[in-house]
C-alpha cells in the first residue's frame, strides 16, 4: 500500500520520515519546492519520500493521511473532495472546526467514502521525525478497517493502538491544546508547578464533562488521546499551544505564523457549552482571554473565585 501525506508542516514531515523508514511515502505540501522542511531544521528525509507540490502526485497512493491544519481542512476538502473520496482517509490534525463545531472525521465522513480514522496523542514532530519512540492512537468507527490501518501505519518505534471511540480520540487532541495554553499562562504568569498540576486535574474534569455530553467514551480520555496528550502538552514548551500561553502569561508578543490550534478549538468549545449549558470554565476564560475580552489577571480571578465543591 502506497502512502500519501497531504500537508508539510513539521508532523507531517515527521510521519513522512518515520514511515518512509519503512516504505515508499509521497509528501504534499502547497508551494513546496524542496525536501527541506521550514518547522523541522535540519530534517533529512530518507529518499523514499518523494516531495512535490503536485497533488496529481499523490493520486497513485492507496492511503492518504491529511496533516492539514484543523481550522483549513474543511476548505480543503471542499476543494479536494472528488480525488480524495475513493480512498482510506486518516485525519492527522487536532481540534474543533470554529466554523461548523465539528471535528476532522465528521468533516471527512462528508465524502462519504471508507470509514475515515483519526491519529491522535502524546507527540512531538521533531522526535518522530529523529526516530524516538512514540505511541498514538488510531480510532476509526470501522474496526476492521482501523486494524488494518493500525498495521500498516504502526513501525518498530511508531506504536498505534486502536480504538473505535472516534470522539472521544478527537475531543481529547482537540481539548488539550486548550488545557496546554492555560497551563502556559499559570506558568508565565509565575503561579508555579502546583498550581499547574491544579489547572490539569481540573482541565482533565472539564474535558472528561465535555466529551461524555458529546457521547464519547470515558476511557479514551484516560488513555494516550486525552490525558496522555494532556501531560505532555502542559509541560514543555515545545508544545506552540503550551508556548503561547506562556507568551500570554508574561504579557510577551508571540510569531502571528505559528499555529496554535487551541484558541480556535476554545472559541468553538466555549460556544458549544454555552448553547449546551456545559461548566467549561478553563475553556471559557481562554476563549476570553485569546480574544483580548479579559486580562490574564482577571482569566486567573476567575476561575480561582469559583465556589468550593466536593471533587
Amino acid at each position: 500500500m502506497k502512502i500519501a501525506i497531504l500537508g508539510s508542516g513539521a508532523f507531517g514531515a515527521a510521519l513522512a520520515a518515520a514511515l518512509g523508514r519503512e516504505g515508499p511515502v509521497v509528501l504534499w505540501g502547497r508551494g513546496q519546492a524542496g525536501r527541506e522542511i521550514r518547522r523541522l531544521p535540519g530534517l533529512v528525509l530518507p529518499e523514499t519520500v518523494t516531495v512535490t507540490a503536485d497533488l496529481a502526485e499523490t493520486d497513485s497512493a492507496d492511503l492518504l493521511l491529511l496533516s492539514v491544519p484543523m481550522q483549513a481542512l474543511g476548505r480543503f476538502v471542499a476543494d479536494h473532495g472528488a480525488r480524495l473520496a475513493s480512498r482510506p482517509l486518516v485525519a492527522c490534525c487536532k481540534g474543533v472546526d470554529l466554523t461548523t463545531g465539528l471535528g476532522p472525521v465528521e468533516i471527512l465522513e462528508t465524502l462519504g467514502g471508507p470509514a475515515p480514522a483519526v491519529l491522535t496523542g502524546p507527540s512531538f514532530a521533531a522526535d518522530i521525525a529523529i526516530g524516538l519512540p512514540t505511541a498514538l492512537t488510531l480510532a476509526c468507527r470501522d474496526d476492521m478497517l482501523g486494524a488494518h490501518l493500525q498495521a500498516r501505519l504502526s513501525t518498530p518505534v511508531l506504536r498505534l493502538y486502536r480504538s473505535t471511540d472516534v470522539m472521544g480520540a478527537e475531543l481529547g487532541g482537540a481539548l488539550k491544546n486548550v488545557m496546554a495554553i492555560a497551563a502556559g499562562v499559570v506558568i508565565g504568569a509565575g503561579l508555579g508547578d502546583s498550581a499547574r498540576a491544579a489547572l490539569m486535574t481540573r482541565g482533565y474534569a472539564e474535558m472528561l464533562r465535555f466529551a461524555l455530553a458529546r457521547s464519547a467514551r470515558a476511557e479514551t480520555l484516560a488513555g494516550l488521546s486525552g490525558f496522555g496528550d494532556l501531560v505532555l502538552t502542559c509541560t514543555s514548551s515545545q508544545s506552540r499551544n503550551f508556548s503561547f500561553g506562556l507568551s500570554l502569561g508574561r504579557g510577551e508578543s508571540f510569531d502571528p505564523a505559528t499555529t496554535v490550534e487551541g484558541a480556535a478549538t476554545a472559541r468553538a468549545v466555549a460556544r458549544i457549552g454555552r448553547t449546551q449549558a456545559l461548566d467549561l470554565p478553563v475553556s471559557t476564560a481562554v476563549a476570553a482571554l485569546v480574544d483580548g475580552r479579559i486580562t490574564v489577571t482577571e482569566a486567573i480571578q476567575s476561575l480561582l473565585s469559583r465556589p468550593l465543591k466536593q471533587e
